[in-house]
C-alpha cells in the first residue's frame, strides 16, 4: 500500500459522493417524463385483450410500472426531506436567531435607550430565557420528530433507488439482533469520534474526529445498499476497514459540510439535506477494493464494548437457565460448522456475542 493507492481510493471516494447529484438529475427528469406520460393517455396505445394476456406484454408491464413508481416517489420524497428540515426547521431556526431575537432586543433598546445599564442586564437575562423555552417548546421537539420521519423517508428512498431483488439476513431474530446490535456500534463509534477530539494536540484531535466521521458518515450511505444485499454487521465493518481510503473519501464531504457549525441542531438540518443524495450515490457506487493492505480496525474498541454491555444485560436478565441456553446453542452451531467441510467461514450471531471463525486460519475475527 502506498501513497499514490490511498490518495487513488479516496478520490474514488469523493468522485462516487459527488455523483448522488448526477443520479438525483436523472431522478427529476424521469419523474418529469413519467409526468408527461401519464397525463397523456391518449398517446400510449391500448393494448388488445390478445396481446393483453401474452406473458410477453404482462412482463413488459410489471418492468415498467413500478419503475415509473420508483422515480416519482424518490424525487418526491426527497423534495419532502428538503421541505421539512430546510424550509421549515432550519428557517425557523434562522428566524428565530437572526430575526426575532434582534429585533426584541432593539425594541428594548427603544424603551430603555437612556439607561444602557438596564438594557444589559435585562437581555442578559430575557436573552436565556427565551433561547431555553424556544428550545424546549420548539427545536428540541420538531429536531426529535424530523429524526423518525427521515428515517422512515430515508428507508423509502433506499429501497426504491436499490437495483437488484431485497436478501434478508435471516430469520426475523436475526434481522432484529443484527439491527439492534449496528445501532449500538454506531451509537459508540459517534461517541467515539467526538472524544476522541479533545485529545491534547488540537490539530490531531480534529483530524481524527473528521476521519471518524467520514467512515461513520460511509457506514450510514452503505449499510441501506448492504442489508437489502443480505450482509450481516461484521462483513459491512469489515469492508470498511480494509478499504478505509475510499469511504474515507465517500464520507469526507458530508462530515466537512456538517462540522462548519457549532449548533447541533443546523449540523443535524445540514445533515439530513444532503444525506438522500448520499444514499443514492451508495446504491449507485462500486467501491475500489484492494487499494489498501492493512486495514485499520477503527470498530473493534465499540464492537468490543458493544460485546460486553450486551453480554451483561442477557447475563442479568437471563439468569443461570438462561445462560446455560445460550451456551447450548453456541455449541450447536460450532457443531453444524465442524460438520460442513465445505464452509471454510461461519458468523455465528448469538444472544451474546458477533464473531467469525475461519477454520483455515484457527482464528477469530472481528468483535472478539
Amino acid at each position: 500500500m502506498g501513497p499514490q493507492n490511498i490518495l487513488t481510493g479516496i478520490l474514488c471516494g469523493l468522485k462516487d459522493a459527488i455523483s448522488g447529484i448526477f443520479a438525483i438529475k436523472n431522478h427529476y427528469n424521469s419523474a418529469i417524463s413519467d409526468s408527461e406520460s401519464s397525463s397523456s393517455p391518449s398517446s400510449v396505445p391500448t393494448p388488445s385483450p390478445s396481446l393483453s394476456s401474452s406473458p410477453s406484454t404482462s412482463k413488459q408491464n410489471v418492468k415498467i410500472k413500478p419503475r415509473r413508481k420508483t422515480n416519482k416517489n424518490t424525487f418526491h420524497m426527497i423534495c419532502q426531506c428538503c421541505l421539512l428540515n430546510g424550509c421549515i426547521f432550519w428557517f425557523s431556526l434562522i428566524l428565530f436567531d437572526y430575526v426575532l431575537l434582534p429585533m426584541l432586543y432593539a425594541f428594548i433598546h427603544v424603551i430603555f435607550g437612556s439607561q444602557p445599564g438596564v438594557v444589559q442586564s435585562l437581555w442578559y437575562w430575557m436573552k436565556p430565557i427565551l433561547s431555553h423555552t424556544f428550545d424546549a417548546l420548539w427545536r428540541l421537539p420538531v429536531f426529535l420528530l424530523t429524526r423518525v420521519v427521515n428515517a422512515l423517508w430515508f428507508q423509502d428512498i433506499a429501497d426504491s433507488t436499490y437495483k437488484g431483488r431485497p436478501s434478508f439476513i435471516g430469520s426475523i431474530p436475526k434481522l432484529i439482533a443484527d439491527t439492534f446490535f449496528s445501532l449500538m456500534i454506531q451509537a459508540l463509534f459517534l461517541i467515539q469520534a467526538l472524544v476522541i477530539a479533545f485529545i491534547p494536540f488540537p490539530l490531531l484531535g480534529q483530524l481524527a474526529s473528521l476521519f471518524h466521521l467520514s467512515l461513520l458518515y460511509a457506514l450510514y450511505s452503505f449499510e441501506y445498499k448492504w442489508s437489502n444485499m443480505g450482509w450481516e454487521l461484521h462483513k459491512r465493518l469489515q469492508v470498511i476497514e480494509n478499504n478505509w481510503p475510499y469511504f474515507f473519501g465517500f464520507g469526507f464531504p458530508l462530515a466537512i459540510l456538517t462540522s462548519l457549525s457549532d449548533s447541533w441542531f443546523v449540523s443535524g438540518c445540514i445533515f439530513s439535506l444532503l444525506f438522500p443524495l448520499f444514499i443514492i450515490s451508495g446504491n449507485e457506487a462500486k467501491p475500489k477494493r484492494g487499494l489498501c493492505d492493512y486495514p485499520i480496525k477503527i470498530f473493534q474498541p465499540v464492537v468490543w464494548f458493544s460485546n460486553k454491555i450486551f453480554q451483561g444485560t442477557i447475563h442479568l436478565t437471563a439468569g443461570s437457565q438462561g445462560k446455560a441456553i445460550i451456551n447450548n446453542y453456541q455449541k450447536r452451531e460450532l457443531e453444524l460448522l465442524m460438520q460442513n467441510p465445505t464452509v471454510t467461514e461461519k458468523t455465528i450471531y448469538s444472544s451474546t456475542t458477533v464473531y467469525t471463525e475461519n477454520k483455515s486460519n484457527s482464528h477469530i475475527i472481528d468483535a472478539t
